[in-house]
């Protein structure tokens, strides 16, 4: 998708801008598209709830990876604290996207 599929003012892609582009490209309607964006959407929230790993071919790969307990330490006071295992989702851009990346044009950065 091009930045001339949602606004340009805006640096962050919506749902509702999914599914302008997808109304826009593939020709179904606006509430038919907006329905695809969200189906989607949730069979790979769901997939990677179970714990499967989502690879989407040129886009990259989305896992849970398992974070065992460890010692942290409060940054104000210095006092250690156990932090408990969790789960984290984990993705790994394709190289195919890295590459679209670094080969992009410049872009500012919100800091």
């Amino acid at each position: 998708m091009t930045r001339s599929h949602f606004d340009t003012k805006s640096k962050t892609l919506t749902r509702a801008d999914l599914a302008e582009a997808v109304y826009g490209r593939v020709g179904l309607s606006r509430p038919d598209s907006a329905e695809m964006v969200e189906v989607v959407l949730d069979e790979i929230s769901d997939a990677i709830v179970r714990g499967e790993l989502v690879k989407l071919s040129s886009f990259g790969s989305f896992m849970v990876r398992s974070k065992g307990e460890r010692v942290g330490r409060n940054p104000k006071t210095g006092i250690e604290v156990p932090i408990t295992p969790r789960r984290v989702m984990v993705f790994k851009p394709s190289n195919i996207l890295k590459q679209r990346i670094n080969s992009g044009p410049a872009v500012d950065l919100v800091t």
